[in-house]
Formats: C-alpha cells, sequence, structure tokens
C-alpha cells in the first residue's frame, strides 16, 4: 500500500495530522529555526526503476522536533535541485533556513528571501570567492584582535559527551565594506560568521573552522543557535542507521521508500520527544510491547 501513495500527498497529509497533535508553545515573535539536510537510503539500491539508492532531501522544525517535508533527489541530478522544490512546501515566513555548503546558492538564497524568510549558509569551496573572502576576513580580525573595531560579536560553549571536551567559539560581523560586492548576487546578504571548533579526545585535539553567511543581523547567539541546530539534525541521520536500521532497509520499489523515509523521521522524532528513561532502541520496544507506551507517545 506505502509502495502506491503518491510521496507528496502522503507527506502532506501526514504532518498536517501530527502538526494538529503538536502543540506549539513557542513565542510567535522568536524565528523558527528550520534546518535542511540530505541523507542517502543505502539499502534501496537496485529498485526496478531507479538504479542509485535514493536520496532524500528532509526540512525540521528544530524547537518541535517535526519533520517539516522532504523531497527525493533526481536520479541524474543533485540536492541543489531539489532545495528548492523542498523550499516551496514549506512557510519561509518568519523562519531561519539552514542549509550546508551544498545548498550555498545564490537562487537558493534570492529564494527564501523572497519567500519571507532569512538563511545561514555554510560557505565553502563550491564558492572559492566568497569562501576566501570571509575566512581572509577573520583571519584579520585573530591576528590583529581589533574584533570591536569591526562590530564582531562572539559566543563560547563548552560540552562534554562521550568522553570528548568540546569548545565551540562563534563569531559575527556585519557585512564589511570589502565584501559589499557580494550583495549583487546573494540577496538580502547582511552578516558573515565563523565557527572554530575544538575538540579534546585522549589527549588530542582537533580544530575545525567553517564559514557561514546569512540575511540575519549579527546577533551571535541567534547564530549560534542556527548553527548548532543544523548540526544535531546531522547527526540524526547516524541515529535512523542505529536505532531505525535505515541504511540496512531493503525496501525500495515504487514509491515505498520515500514514504518510510517519512515514516522513520517521525518515529524517532516521538522517540527523542519523550522524557522517560532508557535509550531510544529501549523505546521502541517498549512502544511494540505496551500499547500503554505507545499511546502516550503518539498523543501525550
Amino acid at each position: 500500500m506505502l509502495a502506491l501513495l503518491k510521496p507528496q500527498e502522503f507527506q502532506k497529509a501526514f504532518v498536517d495530522w501530527i502538526a494538529s497533535l503538536v502543540v506549539d508553545s513557542t513565542d510567535e515573535d522568536q524565528p523558527r529555526f528550520v534546518p535542511i539536510d540530505g541523507k542517502t537510503l543505502r539499502g534501496s539500491h537496485g529498485a526496478r526503476e531507479r538504479e542509485q539508492p535514493l536520496h532524500l532531501v528532509s526540512a525540521w522544525a528544530t524547537r518541535q522536533g517535526m519533520l517539516l517535508g522532504q523531497v527525493a533527489v533526481d536520479e541524474k541530478s543533485n540536492e541543489i535541485t531539489a532545495i528548492p522544490r523542498l523550499l516551496t512546501m514549506l512557510e519561509l515566513r518568519g523562519a531561519i533556513i539552514s542549509i550546508d555548503a551544498m545548498g550555498c546558492q545564490k537562487e537558493i538564497a534570492q529564494q527564501i528571501v523572497a519567500g519571507g524568510g532569512d538563511y545561514v549558509l555554510a560557505v565553502k569551496d563550491n564558492q572559492p570567492s566568497l569562501h576566501q573572502a570571509i575566512a581572509e576576513f577573520f583571519l584579520t580580525r585573530h591576528e590583529q584582535q581589533d574584533f570591536k573595531d569591526f562590530g564582531c560579536r562572539q559566543h563560547i560553549t563548552s560540552e562534554r559527551s562521550r568522553g570528548r571536551d568540546e569548545t565551540r567559539t562563534y563569531y559575527t560581523a556585519p557585512l564589511p565594506e570589502s565584501m559589499q560586492r557580494f550583495v549583487r548576487d546573494w540577496k538580502g546578504l547582511t552578516t558573515i560568521g565563523q565557527v572554530i571548533n575544538v575538540t579534546e579526545h585522549q589527549g588530542k585535539e582537533t580544530f575545525d573552522v567553517r564559514h557561514y553567511i546569512s540575511s540575519r543581523a549579527a546577533k551571535v547567539k541567534e547564530f549560534a543557535t542556527a548553527v548548532r541546530g543544523h548540526w544535531q539534525i546531522e547527526s540524526m541521520h547516524w541515529v535512523l542507521d542505529v536505532v531505525l536500521g535505515e541504511d540496512d532497509s531493503r525496501i525500495r520499489n515504487g514509491d515505498a521508500a520515500e514514504n518510510f523515509g517519512c515514516l522513520r523521521k517521525f518515529v524517532l522524532s516521538l522517540l527523542k520527544r519523550d522524557t522517560s528513561e532508557g535509550s531510544l532502541k529501549r523505546k521502541r520496544k517498549r512502544a511494540a510491547w505496551s500499547t500503554k507506551f505507545l499511546e502516550s507517545l503518539l498523543f501525550e
């Protein structure tokens, strides 16, 4: 049955139903953080009508932990063509859309701003001149220690998880005069950002530096929330494989793989929202064994 349902119609009905069950207690004046990211369902290869594994691009509501929509990437295309189709399914007004470097495209930025939203886009070497300009700006600030002179703001967080100590330093700055030329191509470009992640594990330190552009004002804590929320969604892909065995699933024919991809994300959202003790795997088993616990997950 799920192989015969049209994915977009199934998603719309399903997501609307879930939204009716979730009480949104967030302040309407606060922005909605919506990360967009893609994942390949590796076990879906070998379908009659598809040679390559199915790749899905999904949008999430970070605060509610809900799937807002997903689209399949055309077999001979990539996420750059899928993201604009996904954006048309979303209410962009009042949202901050975060996308990794694959989605750092002028047309995507323009579509988000035209829809009344804002963007936080990771910048890498696929936009070489933009990436170089941001990297050189922050490198100069670090060398000369003149952050305040350029309106830069800083926010530092530290946490310990699984034997790792991580310190993240977030920087934002209003778009400097030396980069005003990029406004012509990047609709709404207002702020640039940098994140330095230092991880210490078993006596060894590793460093990771990332750069971003944004159409929001240079509010560093808001920027940190958007970036951190996007990383959490990326880690959720690992959980889909470990807890729900997504990569091992051989469901592949018709639209079943795409529809089950939607269902797995829904199940994972329910499990993560539950505050009782136990791992996600254990909660999944409890839901199978106990109708009472299942009802508490669905209707709490």
